[in-house]
């Protein structure tokens, strides 16, 4: 269990200059994969933070040619948060948590001796939680994964190719207008288009193939059983007792290999 600040933050700041465009800050969001930048001046001060948050501010702003022209205009000192919030690394989750409620923000800058040195934010404390989760291993339940990536029977091959890249799964359960589950998108399935190009008019649901299903209470074993026996990597988790009702979640190979993998896993002993 983690206490202190220092124990979650990340370390390293990801910054940008103030004159840097809205642009050039969704470039540097999107090639380090975070949800804002520090902004710094060249001589190394700290003037606020910029997050995609902001950006989609700005977007949204630029409804038409006129408008656009102007937030083109705008740079990260227009539309930084200033100035930083900031913690002491020594500083407990508690007390950090405090602060992030108190100013209804999302992150924090983190100093040593007054020197920043990382960032924490909203994601590493729920990221906190999910670790100090005790493990369980019994059934599926356990294991799987309670978010599920979902699209439309109607939806472009390409899309769904830039919905899993993005949210960095394999697979994409498929759906038709009801809700009801269709079928599942995985990338092996996709792989033919690699070959032979894509047909631009062709949706997932002309690529999709049927979903196998398993009930949350059943043992990990007969998981493992099925995604073997049926050459699958992902099952959709549905509850038996109530067939009708949305999928539950998704368990797949990668779950139970993750699982094994664990610190104090029966497998590490």
């Amino acid at each position: 269990m983690t206490h202190l600040v220092r124990d979650l933050m990340h370390r390293g700041l990801i910054t940008c200059r103030p004159s840097a465009t809205l642009g050039q800050v969704a470039v540097l969001l999107d090639q380090h994969h975070v949800h804002a930048l520090v902004v710094s001046d060249r001589d190394g001060r700290y003037l606020g933070v910029i997050s995609d948050t902001d950006l989609l501010a700005g977007e949204w702003l630029s409804s038409d040619p006129e408008s656009l022209t102007i937030m083109r205009r705008l740079t990260a000192a227009d539309l930084m948060s200033a100035p930083p919030v900031s913690v002491e690394a020594n500083l407990t989750l508690a007390e950090a948590v405090r602060v992030l409620l108190d100013k209804q923000i999302s992150r924090l800058l983190v100093t040593e001796n007054g020197q920043p040195v990382g960032v924490i934010s909203i994601s590493d404390f729920v990221a906190s939680l999910a670790r100090d989760e005790k493990p369980r291993r019994e059934v599926v339940g356990d294991v799987m994964s309670d978010a599920i990536l979902v699209c439309r029977d109607q939806t472009p091959i390409r899309s769904a190719a830039r919905t899993i890249t993005q949210a960095g799964w394999r697979s994409v359960l498929v759906v038709n207008a009801q809700g009801k589950p269709l079928g599942v998108v995985s990338g092996r399935g996709l792989l033919s288009f690699i070959q032979n190009g894509i047909d631009e008019t062709m949706t997932v649901s002309d690529v999709m193939h049927p979903a196998l299903t398993i009930d949350i209470h059943a043992s990990l074993r007969a998981a493992a059983d099925k995604m073997i026996q049926n050459h699958y990597h992902r099952l959709v988790v549905v509850d038996d007792k109530n067939p009708e009702a949305f999928p539950l979640g998704m368990i797949s190979s990668f779950d139970i290999v993750a699982q094994m993998a664990r610190p104090d896993s029966i497998w590490q002993k």
